[in-house]
C-alpha cells in the first residue's frame, strides 16, 4: 500500500484567454512535473476529488459528497465527452468503508461530471479512460455548505478506505484556489436561473455554448481589469498551500465558510478537494511536498497551483 496526491486548479478558460506566453510556459512545465512524480509513484488506481459548476448536481438534490461508482464526463468547455474508467468495486469498497467510520457519503451509479474533474484526468494523464479512477465530489458551489472540518474528516475516512485496498493510490485534488467567478447563485438568482440551478440536467447544445460563451467574456474583463468581481488573493493562496504542506489542519478547521468568501471569492470553496487529499494522505504518516506552483492568472480568473506530495 502507498499513498500520494497530486492538487492542481481547473479552469475552464485554459485554452480561450490565454496567459502571456512565458506565464503558460511556466503552467506547463509544472504540469510535466506533476506527470513526472505520477509516472515515477506509478498509481494502480486514481481517487479523483473534484467540485460541479452546475452541470452534474443541482438543488433538486445536492448532497455535501458523493462517490461515483460509475461516471461520464458532459464535456464542457473543451474536455471530452464519454465514460470515466471507474473500478467499481474499489468505489464500492470506499463507500463501505467511509459508512462504516459513520460519514454519511452518497454514491451514484451514474454520477455526470464536469470540467472540474474531466480537465486533471486529461491534463495528468491524457484522457478519461486513461487509468483507473475513483470519482468524488465535493460540493463547493451550491451553497450553504458544512464547515471544512468536515471535508478534512472525509478525506481522512478516504485514506484509511484507501490504504485497506492494498494499491498504490493517488489521490488527486482538483480545483481552487482564489477565484470569484460569475457563478450564479439560488438567493439572488431571477426565477429562470433558479430553476437551471435546480433542475438544469442536459442543455442543448446552444444553451451550453451560450452560458460558456459568457464566461469566456467574464474571464476576458477580469483580465482586462473591467470585471466586478472579487479580485485573487495570493497571499491567502499561498497561506493555505502553506498550511497543507505542513499538515496543519487545526489552524484550516477553525476557517468558516464565511472567511472563505472574504479571502478568496465564492469558489475559493473548492480548496474543500486539496484539503481533503492532503487530509488523506496524512493517514499513511508523514509527508512531504515533492513539488510546489503558484501563479496568480487574471485570464483564467484563478490563482492557480499545483502540488505533489507523498509520504516520508
Amino acid at each position: 500500500m502507498a499513498l500520494a496526491v497530486c492538487t492542481l486548479s481547473h479552469s475552464p478558460l485554459m485554452g480561450e484567454n490565454d496567459p502571456a506566453p512565458e506565464v503558460a510556459a511556466a503552467v506547463d512545465a509544472a504540469f510535466a512535473q506533476a506527470r513526472a512524480f505520477i509516472a515515477e509513484f506509478a498509481p494502480e488506481l486514481v481517487l479523483l476529488l473534484g467540485p460541479d459548476h452546475y452541470n452534474g448536481f443541482f438543488y433538486d438534490m445536492m448532497p455535501p459528497f458523493c462517490l461515483g461508482t460509475g461516471a461520464t464526463s458532459v464535456g464542457d468547455y473543451r474536455t471530452a465527452e464519454g465514460p470515466l474508467s471507474v473500478d467499481r468495486d474499489a468505489a464500492y469498497a470506499l463507500v463501505r468503508h467511509v459508512l462504516a467510520e459513520g460519514l454519511d457519503l452518497a454514491y451514484s451509479e451514474r454520477m455526470f461530471v464536469d470540467h472540474g474533474l474531466a480537465q486533471p484526468l486529461e491534463i495528468l494523464f491524457g484522457g478519461l479512460d486513461a487509468v483507473p479512477v475513483v470519482p468524488v465530489f465535493i460540493n463547493s458551489v451550491a451553497e450553504p455548505l458544512g464547515p471544512v472540518s468536515r471535508v478534512r474528516q472525509l478525506g481522512e475516512a478516504l485514506g484509511r478506505a484507501a490504504a485497506a485496498l492494498d494499491r498504490r493510490v493517488l489521490v488527486v485534488g482538483s480545483g481552487g484556489l482564489s477565484h470569484d467567478p460569475p457563478v450564479p447563485q439560488l438567493e439572488s438568482a431571477s426565477p429562470q436561473v433558479a430553476e437551471r440551478l435546480i433542475a438544469g440536467r442536459h442543455p442543448t447544445a446552444a444553451q451550453r455554448a451560450e452560458h460558456e460563451q459568457r464566461v469566456y467574456a467574464a474571464g476576458r474583463a477580469f483580465a482586462a481589469g473591467t470585471a466586478t468581481i472579487a479580485p485573487l488573493n495570493p497571499a491567502w493562496d499561498q497561506r493555505l498551500m502553506a498550511l497543507l504542506a505542513a499538515g496543519d489542519f487545526a489552524q484550516i478547521d477553525r476557517w468558516t465558510n464565511a472567511e472563505f468568501v472574504e479571502q478568496g471569492g465564492h469558489s475559493s470553496h473548492e480548496v474543500r478537494t486539496w484539503i481533503a487529499a492532503y487530509a488523506a494522505l496524512s493517514t499513511a504518516g508523514p509527508y512531504e511536498v515533492r513539488s510546489s506552483f503558484y501563479r496568480p492568472i487574471p485570464e483564467w480568473i484563478a490563482g492557480f497551483g499545483v502540488t505533489t506530495a507523498r509520504t516520508v
